[in-house]
C-alpha cells in the first residue's frame, strides 16, 4: 500500500475521526463530508506530485466571523470575533529547495521562489505576493523558512465575508512553521505575520482582527489597545441557547472596493491626529465630539460620524461580552442590532454605490423576518459580502428559503464556532 493509501485509511480510525468532529463539528453529516473533503486534497496532491520520500502533512487555517466590534480593530478598539467551521485546507509536503509550488482548487497553478524576498510591486493583490510576505516576515524574525509542494481547497469562498485572505495567511504561517519550526509559533506572533504579508506585501491596509481570530480559535474577545493584543477565550454555545449563526452571502462584488475599506481607518485617523494622537482609542469620546466646530474646518464630517461609531461600538463590544459572561441573550441580541444599525447609520459601510444596496436589502428582510426574536448585522469589512444574523432554531427554516429566494440557493451559511485555529493533520503516510 502506497504512501497516500495509508494516509486516506487512516482517515476512518477513531482518532481521527474524532478530531474532524473536534475541528468541524458532526452538523448534518459533517463528518462524513470532511472525510471526503480530506480524501479528494490527498488524491489531487498525489496526481500532481506523487511524493514518495517525505511527509505530507494536512494544514487547515479556519475562517473566521466577526460578532462585535465592526472596524474597530484598525483604531486599537476592542472585537468580539469567533473562528468558524469553514476552512482552507493544504495537503503539503517539503521540498529541498526554495521553490514553492501551489495548486488551488479552481485556480490557475502557481511556481514562485522565495531565493528573493523582496517586495515585488506587480505582485501587489496576489497570492504570491501573501506567501512572500509571509516569508520574509518569518525570515527576519529568525525562524527557518523553505520550499514546499501543495494541494490547497478552501472552504471560505473568495468575498464571502469569512475572510478567506486571513485564513490563506494564517495556513501559510502554519505550513512554513510545521515543516521548518516544528509548529512553536504561537497564536499572536502567527496573526502578525499574516497581517505584515496583507499590509505590506498584499496592499491591503487590514487591521488585526481577521487574522487573530482564525489564528486563535474559537470564541476570542480581543482588545487592541496594545502592540500586543489582549485575548480573552469565551465559552458561549449559541446552539444550546437556541440560536443559529447564519451567515447571508449576497453576491454583491468586492471589486474596486479597495478605496473604500481604507477611507474608513484613514478617516477615523484623521480625527485622532486632530488631537496629535495615532488613533481614536487614545482620543476620549467626549473630547471629540465637543470638538466638532473646530474638527469640520479639517476633517470630513463623515469622519465625524464614523468616530463616532467607533466609539459606541467600543463600549458595545463590553456589553456584548458581559451579556454572554452573565447569559443574559437578550441583552446580547440588543446590542448586536445596536451594532448593526450604527453600521448602517453611522459607519456607512453597508452600500458603496447607492444601485448596488443586496447588503441594505439583506438587512432589511432580517428585521422584517427576526422581527425581535433575534439580531442582524453587517459581518466584517462592508460594501459588498455579507450579513451575519442571530436566527431562532425554530424560525431557521423560514429564514434561508425567504434569503435564498432573495440572494440564490446556497447563500446561506449556517455556521458553528471552530474551537482551534490554525492546527496540522500527521498522518501514518508510511509505506507499507
Amino acid at each position: 500500500m502506497n504512501r497516500y493509501a495509508c494516509m486516506i485509511r487512516s482517515l476512518k480510525t477513531a482518532p481521527v475521526m474524532d478530531r474532524l468532529i473536534y475541528l468541524y463539528g458532526n452538523r448534518d453529516g459533517m463528518l462524513v463530508q470532511q472525510t471526503a473533503r480530506y480524501t479528494g486534497i490527498l488524491k489531487r496532491h498525489e496526481e500532481l506530485f506523487h511524493v514518495a520520500d517525505r511527509e505530507i502533512m494536512l494544514v487547515s487555517a479556519p475562517g473566521r466571523t466577526e460578532i462585535g466590534g465592526n472596524h474597530t480593530d484598525h483604531n486599537r478598539g476592542c472585537v468580539l470575533a469567533a473562528a468558524v467551521n469553514l476552512d482552507t485546507l493544504a495537503a503539503v509536503s517539503s521540498r529541498g529547495d526554495m521553490r514553492i509550488r501551489l495548486y488551488s482548487d479552481g485556480y490557475p497553478g502557481m511556481e514562485m521562489d522565495l531565493s528573493d524576498l523582496s517586495m515585488r510591486e506587480e505582485e501587489k493583490g496576489t497570492t504570491a505576493a501573501l506567501i512572500r510576505g509571509v516569508a520574509n516576515r518569518m525570515a527576519e524574525m529568525g525562524y527557518r523558512i523553505g520550499g514546499f509542494d501543495a494541494a490547497v481547497t478552501s472552504s471560505v469562498a473568495s468575498g464571502s465575508g469569512l475572510s478567506s485572505s486571513a485564513a490563506f495567511e494564517v495556513m501559510t504561517v502554519a505550513i512554513l512553521d510545521a515543516l521548518y519550526n516544528g509548529f512553536t509559533i504561537d497564536y499572536k506572533t502567527r496573526a502578525k505575520i499574516s497581517q505584515y504579508a496583507e499590509n505590506v506585501y498584499f496592499g491591503k491596509p487590514s487591521g488585526l482582527l481577521d487574522q487573530m481570530a482564525s489564528s486563535a480559535g474559537g470564541l476570542v474577545n480581543v482588545d487592541f489597545r496594545l502592540d500586543d493584543p489582549e485575548v480573552h477565550p469565551m465559552n458561549f454555545d449559541f446552539a444550546q441557547h437556541g440560536y443559529a449563526l447564519v451567515v447571508v452571502a449576497t453576491g454583491g462584488s468586492h471589486a474596486d472596493l479597495t478605496d473604500d475599506y481604507a477611507a474608513i481607518p484613514s478617516e477615523m485617523k484623521q480625527v485622532a491626529a486632530f488631537f496629535g494622537q495615532p488613533d481614536l482609542r487614545h482620543v476620549r469620546c467626549e473630547e471629540a465630539m465637543n470638538a466638532v466646530p473646530e474638527l469640520r474646518k479639517v476633517v470630513s464630517d463623515r469622519a465625524i460620524i464614523r468616530a463616532k461609531h467607533f466609539y459606541a461600538e467600543n463600549r458595545r463590544v463590553v456589553r456584548q461580552v458581559e451579556a454572554l459572561q452573565s447569559g443574559d441573550l437578550p441583552a446580547f441580541l440588543d446590542a448586536i442590532n445596536e451594532s448593526g444599525r450604527s453600521s448602517f447609520m453611522y459607519l456607512q459601510n453597508v452600500y458603496a454605490r447607492p444601485e448596488d444596496q443586496s447588503l441594505s436589502l439583506a438587512l432589511a428582510l432580517a428585521d422584517v423576518l427576526l422581527d425581535g426574536k433575534g439580531a442582524w448585522r453587517i459581518h466584517g469589512g462592508g460594501f459588498a459580502g455579507t450579513t451575519l444574523n442571530f436566527v431562532p432554531q425554530q424560525e431557521l427554516k423560514r429564514f434561508i428559503e425567504v434569503m435564498e429566494g432573495a440572494f440564490g440557493e446556497r447563500c446561506c451559511h449556517v455556521l458553528d464556532i471552530r474551537p482551534e485555529g490554525a492546527s496540522v493533520l500527521h498522518l501514518d503516510n508510511g509505506e507499507q
